[in-house]
């Protein structure tokens, strides 16, 4: 009788539940192998960064794609994808446009209502998205006027097709990559188990430390403390935007705008 009489509480899965944990071996397998034939000079030194994005991104994508549900040979399709456009990019500044791959298969499959659970192919609001254009365009000003006083650096687009390589990996990497995981799919899953304060705090938590650990960001204290300030308000921003909206798109455009802007920062 005491069973009948308590309500059923159905069991929280583990917040990694799903990870694709093989396909993240391989990488993580591959990326070793790379490092190790770089060093022994068996590879050029600029395949490192076709190895980060391919591993570090693909990653991130992959395990989003996994916890929505995706089967694994599209899982793999999209790191494939990753790895052919960072090779690409690497050859001529105009191969970046090759990044428009996994960003096509990551719409495809959103079309296909395959990723509703990381809030992506869902209706998004005309206001949503203006939303979005403000707070990326709101943290992008605050960036560059920062920048500028504090760090001495100024807006410059004299290398205009380096300037949209990088936004074009923003696009399909990047940007893509970080919403899918640490929002769509972290800050998601976390906040269906704990409160919005707690899962944004763990989400951007993780976003930032992404960022801090990469060893493409210059690593002078005050760029550093000036990363982790904007990531952590982007992150945070970013999470309210997907709660109050429903969709992941609105932050989306807020973080394309934000490294768009960050992309045109140079030395005077």
């Amino acid at each position: 009788m005491w069973v009948l009489d308590q309500p059923y509480i159905p069991r929280a899965d583990r917040l990694s539940a799903g990870t694709p944990l093989m396909l993240l071996t391989v990488l993580a397998a591959g990326a070793a192998a790379a490092v190790v034939a770089i060093e022994l000079g068996a590879l050029p030194a600029r395949a490192l960064r076709i190895v980060g994005v391919t591993a570090g991104h693909g990653a991130l994508l992959a395990s989003a794609l996994a916890w929505a549900g995706v089967s694994a040979p599209s899982q793999a399709l999209t790191v494939a994808l990753l790895g052919l456009a960072s090779t690409a990019a690497g050859l001529a500044p105009f191969g970046a446009v090759a990044y428009l791959l996994p960003a096509l298969c990551v719409i495809r499959l959103a079309a296909r209502g395959q990723l509703t659970s990381l809030s992506l192919g869902t209706p998004v609001s005309p206001r949503g998205v203006f939303a979005g254009i403000l707070v990326g365009a709101g943290l992008s000003s605050h960036l560059l006027i920062s920048a500028s006083r504090t760090l001495g650096m100024q807006v410059r687009v004299d290398h205009v097709p380096e300037v949209l390589a990088a936004i074009a990996y923003d696009v399909g990497a990047n940007v893509l990559a970080a919403e899918c995981f640490f929002r769509g799919a972290l800050f998601n899953r976390a906040q269906r188990r704990w409160s919005f304060a707690t899962a944004a705090t763990v989400a951007t938590a993780a976003y930032v430390l992404r960022y801090v650990v990469d060893p493409l960001l210059p690593k002078s204290a005050g760029l550093v403390v000036g990363a982790v300030f904007y990531l952590a308000l982007l992150g945070a921003a970013n999470c309210w935007l997907l709660w109050w909206s429903e969709s992941l798109v609105p932050g989306l455009v807020s973080a394309l705008l934000f490294f768009a802007a960050y992309r045109t920062l140079g030395s005077e």
